[in-house]
């Protein structure tokens, strides 16, 4: 019954009914991702769905092997070990989708193995650089307050890019000092808000007040000069833009801002699993990360502090 199901059903285009399709509804529906994340998993689908067909096989043929020549093609073509992974993990969820739905009896993705990655630690910013950061924006011009506060919030809330462009008036609890995000999967969290990024945020509210918003737009935060919500791009420009204002010599992102989130959190003592919660991580293992950081930073300190230390710098 599978082998007559599988010819029935295209694997390569994406119109209604073909396998792609009928993919993409199981990571919107039974996954429940949203729409980047299912628009990422189509794109590496199509990676896969583009080598096999080179190879002359669809999908239900499939075995390890062609999927190890594909891992391999991808290490070929120069994509880095890192976008290897996420390719890979997205071919994984394809193939059990698969076999989930009975278009096969088997997965031949379990034996997959990813590239071995290094242990890569994130850059951060210190409390002074991001203070650096904020107090180089130009306050005379429109944006300025905005910036400022798109900074703060960044680093008091450690969000996503993507939280932070989708962040509704709505959500803000004022009085709590809590903000309510939408996450990756649709997944809701409650993170606090600091006083800090509260302030700069009303100041930033004393300008969009007076601003001409556009019809479906009024419950943004932040908000161009045409009055719609700003783009991932605009934010990970300004910023690093913003790093260069402020001589901060640090390849940067909004994404610098949520390590260093989560970094001055580890370092104030904040437990793994409330930093967990507060980033929105499914896995801890995720968060785990930050345990290194926090390592070579006390490696650090004690090679400064510690009496030993000092005195071996005198022999």
């Amino acid at each position: 019954m599978n082998a007559q199901k599988n010819k029935s059903v295209p694997a390569t285009d994406c119109g209604r009914g073909s396998l792609a399709y009928l993919y993409q509804q199981y990571l919107r529906l039974e996954r429940n991702f949203s729409a980047n994340t299912q628009e990422a998993y189509m794109r590496d689908l199509q990676k896969l769905l583009s080598f096999l067909k080179t190879e002359g096989k669809q999908p239900a043929e499939c075995q390890l092997e062609d999927l190890q020549l594909f891992a391999a093609s991808l290490h070929d073509i120069g994509i880095n070990p890192r976008s290897q992974c996420r390719i890979l993990s997205g071919v994984r969820a394809f193939f059990r989708f698969m076999q989930l739905d009975g278009f096969r009896d088997d997965d031949p993705s379990e034996l997959l193995e990813s590239p071995q990655l290094g242990s890569h630690l994130p850059e951060v910013l210190s409390t002074e650089e991001v203070d650096l950061l904020e107090a180089s924006i130009d306050l005379s011009k429109w944006e300025g307050q905005r910036n400022k506060a798109i900074i703060e919030v960044l680093f008091s809330c450690g969000l996503r890019v993507s939280e932070l462009v989708t962040l509704k008036l709505s959500n803000l609890y004022v009085e709590e000092q809590y903000v309510r995000i939408n996450g990756k999967g649709s997944k809701e969290r409650l993170v606090p808000i600091s006083p800090k990024a509260l302030h700069e945020l009303s100041l930033w509210f004393v300008c969009r007040n007076e601003m001409n918003i556009k019809a479906g737009e009024e419950d943004y935060v932040f908000l161009n000069r045409r009055g719609a919500h700003l783009t991932r791009t605009m934010i990970l420009i300004m910023i690093k833009r913003q790093a260069e204002e402020a001589g901060i010599n640090k390849t940067i992102s909004p994404h610098t801002l949520r390590h260093s989130f989560a970094t001055a959190l580890l370092e104030g003592g904040a437990d793994l699993r409330a930093i967990q919660a507060m980033l929105g991580h499914e896995s801890i293992g995720t968060t785990e990360i930050y345990t290194h950081i926090d390592t070579t930073t006390l490696r650090q300190e004690i090679l400064e502090h510690h009496p030993r230390n000092k005195k071996n710098r005198h022999i």
